[in-house]
């Protein structure tokens, strides 16, 4: 089951990747920026079922490790404006972030999954993701604020 998980993980983080790049292609807007993480916490219904639950310190764990690696895609998502339109600009560290993240990822299910629960551990890798996704979406959120405001101001010609 943990090699299953591993290769959705993969086949996930290659979709992300596609998407990505496909995003930078497109304007940004404030639904764009807000939604995934929105749809992303309808899986905290799995927490419903007590397979998936965890206890208080490995919650902790979680969301620590989540908040630690948000830092790395806050740090390499950032905006650009062209033809009067925010877009996301590219980023080759991102693609290396990322699958960085998940060999991480797939490293750890495997040592962890000898200890801990499958289910739990589930549970604790949605929290990481959830912690991770949540922050990084915030501050693309407030840099998306900043410059629409910024651009609206000089009517995007200045920029």
């Amino acid at each position: 089951m943990v090699y299953i998980s591993s290769a959705f993980a993969i086949l996930m983080a290659i979709m992300a990747l596609v998407i990505r790049m496909k995003a930078s292609a497109r304007p940004v807007s404030t639904k764009k920026i807000i939604l995934p993480p929105l749809f992303m916490s309808t899986g905290a219904l799995m927490f419903l079922f007590p397979v998936f639950r965890v206890t208080p310190l490995k919650l902790l764990e979680a969301v620590t490790v989540g908040l630690i690696f948000s830092i790395f895609l806050i740090k390499t998502s950032n905006f650009e404006v062209r033809d009067d339109q925010i877009y996301l600009r590219r980023s080759k560290a991102f693609a290396f972030i990322l699958i960085g993240l998940l060999v991480i990822r797939i490293a750890a299910k495997l040592i962890l999954s000898s200890s801990i629960d499958l289910g739990e551990l589930s549970g604790m890798f949605f929290l990481l993701a959830f912690a991770m996704i949540v922050p990084w979406r915030i501050s693309m959120l407030m840099k998306y604020r900043k410059l629409k405001n910024g651009c609206s101001d000089m009517n995007f010609k200045h920029i």
